[in-house]
């Protein structure tokens, strides 16, 4: 029996490398791609900035940037084939109605990620730049390093893309029975003041305006959720019911 279990374990790994290994290659070929069109890339990063001539202060300063956005950009691009690797070693330990929950889940997932990434470069990064680097304009000539800014844009779009999972989030934890949307709904009031604490830590800018927006872009999407977990109860206890065995009398 230990052999056994000494067995599945060794091929349980050998099956994670083999994985990973193919992970690796996919993001070496993904990046080396967006490497060779860096320029286009660094033009649509640089593009809510303006004119704005950025500069860098060290010797490696500029290839390491340059380096980092590929790997980022070649993250993204391999992301459906790093998505299905991870599928491919997790989906045997599954049952078949969390394959099917998963399968149901992740396009969700991916698709709100990528709203959220749109929606912060399209509607909070161009002001937000324009505020950091207007302010304090008329004392100083702004110099901004280039990796400072690469920081803050990558950061803020992640942060924002994250937030866009709120609703799958929930739906998913309501299918599985651990949240209501009345448990929802109840903590709403409490939802709405963490929605501007949080808006102030996330937004870099002091404005109203920007805190406003993500705090009202967070109270929407907690509204989805709410909504969603209540279509994924009526879901669920339909199918209880008919999955219920009917009652015939002797």
């Amino acid at each position: 029996m230990d052999d056994e279990k000494k067995a599945s374990v060794l091929e349980h790994l050998r099956e994670l490398r083999r994985r990973l290994l193919w992970s690796a290659i996919a993001v070496i070929v993904t990046s080396s791609v967006c490497f060779a069109f860096i320029d286009r890339i660094f033009a649509l990063l640089k593009r809510p900035a303006g004119d704005v001539n950025f500069i860098f202060i060290e010797m490696t300063e500029g290839f390491s940037v340059y380096m980092r956005v590929s790997i980022i950009a070649g993250i993204a691009v391999a992301m459906p084939f790093l998505i299905y690797q991870f599928l491919m070693f997790v989906l045997p330990a599954l049952t078949s109605r969390e394959r099917r929950m998963v399968f149901t889940v992740l396009p969700v997932v991916t698709l709100m990620f990528a709203g959220g990434v749109v929606f912060g470069y399209q509607y909070l990064v161009p002001p937000a730049a324009r505020f950091l680097l207007s302010f304090g304009a008329e004392a100083a000539n702004p110099q901004i390093r280039l990796s400072n800014y690469v920081d803050f844009v990558t950061r803020l779009l992640m942060a924002i893309g994250i937030l866009f999972e709120m609703p799958v989030v929930t739906s998913f934890l309501a299918r599985m029975g651990l949240i209501t949307s009345k448990w929802l709904a109840d903590r709403r009031r409490i939802m709405i003041i963490l929605a501007f604490v949080i808006a102030a830590f996330i937004t870099p800018t002091p404005d109203a305006v920007n805190q406003s927006i993500v705090a009202g872009t967070m109270i929407v999407l907690y509204e989805m959720s709410i909504w969603a977990a209540r279509l994924v109860q009526k879901r669920r206890q339909t199918t209880e019911v008919l999955a219920e065995p009917e009652i015939t009398e002797p």
